[in-house]
């Protein structure tokens, strides 16, 4: 079962939100810094970044800043060489389809 969670635009899949964070980590860490400033003033003006529980299960929202904190030990291209190696060492791009792509489909297969 997917995950839901509510923002300012109503219910977001949880994957959708995690997936808009690790695309402003890494706009933050490149040459498109002030694209990741408009990213994260609307991820947060609309809530849309992943709450936090606490022990009670109540949830709390939380700003770029606390969820880049508390997720310093989150590196996406570690973990996709990790969960997907590549079928050709030298060959690994987001873009690429079949074998090569380090993208894999709802099924679980490669795209």
């Amino acid at each position: 079962m997917t995950e839901i969670a509510s923002s300012t635009r109503g219910l977001v899949p949880l994957m959708e939100l995690e997936l808009y964070f690790f695309i402003a980590r890494y706009l933050s860490a490149g040459l498109c810094w002030r694209g990741a400033q408009v990213l994260v003033h609307e991820l947060e003006q609309y809530q849309l970044l992943p709450k936090r529980l606490d022990w009670e299960g109540s949830e709390h929202i939380r700003s770029y800043e606390e969820l880049v904190s508390s997720n310093k030990h989150v590196r996406i291209g570690a973990m996709l060489d990790k969960e997907i190696p590549p079928s050709i060492s030298r060959v690994t791009s987001l873009l690429t389809a079949g074998r090569q792509s380090l993208l894999p489909t709802a099924k679980g297969t490669l795209i």
